[in-house]
């Protein structure tokens, strides 16, 4: 985690920048943000979104598209939605709307979905060799636990992509030693609340109650940010087993 927390992002970009770059977004507070931070380094900024066919999509690509048209940031383009269909791996799963989906109270492992960053790097890194887009960015926190965020994966990763590919493009994940509130504050002068990071939406809106919605809140909460996102229910702070804040129902 840095010493200091960061400034939030301005729009005034420096002179001396890197053509291009691809993001992969989520719809979540940090691909978000990240993709307006990357002009700060690059001319432009290709917003990659891929469908998997999980039950929360729908929400989060609207997400994509509406916070990006509400960011006037020259260079940042339209949203690029890419295929890479995933229920006949998953099968009946909480991620297809087979089960309950993990609440405030579980532990981050339980949302661990196996192999995503694999297939969702993958399919982003062929769509930039085929455009000469020479690095994809990812939104991967210092906070993520899970070991497919980890340095030496993405390394390793990076290197295997560049033996098939010819050496692009690079890896990079500048936010990965971020905590929830470091984004916050990163973005705190972004429409943070058009942004989507719910996975068992009701009605278009953030649930409230599953285990994205309390690391959402949290991270709000730390920042000492006010938050904007609309959520079907409200919960009160108590303390988890380890420590943590989380959200009760009223």
């Amino acid at each position: 985690m840095p010493n200091t927390r960061p400034e939030s992002l301005t729009f005034s970009m420096a002179v001396d920048r890197e053509p291009a770059v691809a993001v992969l977004m989520s719809g979540g507070l940090d691909s978000a943000v990240l993709a307006v931070d990357l002009l700060r380094d690059h001319a432009r900024v290709f917003p990659l979104y891929i469908r998997g066919g999980l039950k929360w999509e729908e929400m989060e690509l609207a997400a994509v598209q509406e916070f990006l048209a509400a960011v006037p940031a020259p260079g940042l383009e339209v949203p690029t939605v890419l295929e890479e269909p995933l229920r006949d791996i998953y099968g009946p799963h909480w991620s297809t709307g087979a089960d309950d989906v993990p609440d405030a109270g579980t532990p981050d492992e339980a949302v661990y979905l196996p192999g995503r960053n694999v297939l969702l790097t993958v399919k982003a890194s062929v769509w930039c060799r085929l455009r000469h887009v020479g690095a994809l960015a990812l939104g991967c926190l210092g906070s993520n636990p899970f070991p497919d965020s980890t340095t030496g994966f993405f390394h390793d990763l990076e290197s295997v992509l560049s033996r098939a590919m010819g050496g692009t493009p690079r890896l990079i994940r500048p936010f990965d030693q971020y905590q929830k509130r470091d984004v916050v504050l990163r973005g705190k002068d972004l429409p943070l609340h058009l942004t989507f990071s719910c996975i068992d939406p009701v009605s278009g809106m953030h649930c409230g109650l599953c285990n994205k919605c309390g690391e959402r809140q949290k991270g709000f909460r730390d920042a000492g940010v006010r938050d904007r996102t609309r959520y079907s229910a409200l919960r009160e702070p108590s303390i988890r087993g380890d420590g943590v804040r989380i959200m009760t129902p009223h």
